[in-house]
């Protein structure tokens, strides 16, 4: 018994201390992994790494610097290899000195070096502002007050010209005329700049001082508003427009004017200019500048002072004898030009009709393109409309000599606008437009079943106005609308949507004139 126990306490002696030594080992694990924890090594290894590649990157560019400048600077002759002390010496400060004339060279002129190297140009783009009714009314404001110096200065040039004040004028003639005679016309222009820049000088230091020839009349201006209606704003809107419109279309006029007279569009016009500058080509190799600038100033103040006042003062003599201001009147606009040929195009028309010669009747290429072949126009203008819906005169209840024109025999698709109705069923139609000799013939679709009531038939003599015309300002282009006035009718109709619509205004507006001048000899 006494073994037994002995043994056992052994045993329980042995599983003491693999229990205590068990404990202390999973203590110095915990404490193993708390070390580790607060040392960080696997983020010290990777700042490490880091420090050592830029540690290369920095080595690389050292290189590369050091090549360049090995580049740039002359061939020196190898050394040799054995030198003295003193001739190591010598080499270092050579290098020194030289390094830093470079440097020196590159702090003076580098920053010139730089502006010559070529670099590809950048492109910007303006961002567009959005429309807004102040801005647009800002803007024409600032226009209005830049061009206001311009104005000024041009108005008190035609003051000198009309002589509205008689002493300044007379003052400035013999002035003027003084000094062409004598040279002086070019220093006495450089004199006046530079005194009216000292006069502006003054003016910007507080000076008031005002003269001209003519009162200069301040027009009010009102306050911009803060908060504007609806109304309000498309009203302004419309007035900036319509001077903008106005605008624009005198500059249009200029423009086309100058093109068209160097285009030998008038040539007897463009032949005077020709020959102008031929004269002046040849006298400014032959005369001398001093005498070519001395007749050129006393032509340029006796034609200022005294033929333009006199000119404007007698309208006839200037109707007559200002070649220049017949010569520009005289020239056409690109709409005057268009205008002059329909009205040529018109007469000769006319004129055949009352010779009695037979003119043929134009035909576009989609209804060329409509005939089948073996068949003669005559034939096919002999076939009624259409079988289906009765024979052509029956449908518009029309004589029976009257048929669509050669040019028309399929008509033209499009949609008739009466804008005297107010029904939406009665407002547009959709159809097709004919012409014949006499009538202008529209076919509504909804016709076809059988009733004619939606049908519209002119006669071409009883138009007032034919126009072409575009149903949506807002969309681009001239349109794909005709507009025709009759006296039955207070607003035009409008036959819109043609996709032919120039080939249609052409057919109609041209058998319009042959009615019109074959009934003007009758009344």
């Amino acid at each position: 018994m006494e073994g037994t126990s002995l043994h056992l306490e052994l045993l329980y002696e042995g599983f003491a201390d693999r229990i205590k030594c068990h404990k202390s080992n999973l203590n110095h694990k915990e404490e193993l992994r708390k070390l580790r924890e607060e040392t960080n090594v696997d983020t010290l290894k990777q700042e490490l790494e880091k420090e050592r590649g830029k540690r290369l990157d920095l080595e690389q560019k050292m290189t590369e610097v050091l090549k360049t400048r090995l580049e740039d600077s002359p061939p020196q002759p190898p050394r040799k290899q054995q030198q003295s002390p003193s001739a190591n010496e010598a080499e270092k400060q050579k290098e020194t000195v030289y390094t830093r004339m470079q440097k020196w060279l590159y702090d003076r002129f580098g920053v010139y070096i730089e502006d010559f190297r070529f670099q590809p140009e950048e492109t910007t783009v303006e961002a567009e502002e959005p429309l807004s009714a102040k801005r647009l009314t800002e803007n024409m404001r600032r226009l209005k007050r830049g061009a206001r110096p311009v104005t000024n200065f041009m108005r008190n040039l035609s003051a000198l010209s009309n002589w509205h004040s008689v002493y300044t004028s007379a003052i400035a003639f013999i002035i003027y005329m003084n000094a062409a005679w004598h040279g002086w016309a070019i220093p006495m222009f450089l004199f006046l700049a530079i005194l009216r820049l000292s006069l502006n000088y003054l003016i910007a230091r507080g000076w008031r001082i005002q003269w001209s020839i003519v009162p200069e009349v301040t027009e009010p201006e009102e306050p911009p508003k803060e908060d504007l209606t609806v109304s309000e704003k498309f009203q302004l809107v419309l007035d900036v427009a319509q001077k903008a419109q106005n605008l624009f279309g005198k500059m249009a006029d200029v423009l086309e004017k100058i093109k068209n007279l160097f285009m030998w569009v008038q040539p007897e016009i463009t032949q005077k200019l020709y020959i102008a500058l031929w004269v002046a080509f040849i006298s400014s190799c032959v005369l001398p500048y001093k005498l070519m600038g001395f007749m050129i100033g006393l032509y340029a103040g006796i034609k200022f002072f005294i033929i333009d006042f006199i000119f404007k003062s007698c309208p006839k003599l200037r109707d007559k004898y200002d070649t220049p201001y017949i010569v520009w009147n005289s020239l056409p606009t690109d709409p005057q030009l268009k205008e002059r040929t329909n009205a040529t195009v018109s007469r000769r028309l006319s004129a055949a009709e009352k010779v009695g010669t037979q003119v043929q009747p134009v035909v576009s290429r989609s209804s060329l393109a409509t005939v089948p072949c073996g068949v003669s126009r005559e034939e096919e203008s002999s076939r009624p409309h259409n079988p289906k819906k009765g024979a052509f005169h029956e449908i518009f209840c029309l004589p029976e000599n009257e048929r669509p024109l050669p040019v028309c025999e399929n008509g033209w698709r499009c949609c008739l606008i009466n804008r005297d109705r107010k029904m939406p069923t009665d407002y547009i139609r959709n159809g097709v437009l004919y012409v014949t000799e006499n009538y202008l013939c529209f076919e509504s679709s909804s016709s076809r079943s059988g009733s004619s009531k939606k049908n519209k038939v002119i006669k071409l003599d009883e138009i007032t106005d034919i126009q072409k015309y575009k149903v949506l300002s807002v969309l681009p282009g001239s349109g794909m609308g005709i507009s025709i006035a009759t006296p039955s009718t207070q607003k035009p109709l409008v036959f819109g949507a043609m996709i032919h619509r120039d080939e249609a205004f052409e057919a109609i507006f041209t058998q319009y004139m042959k009615i019109m001048t074959t009934a003007s000899p009758d009344t």
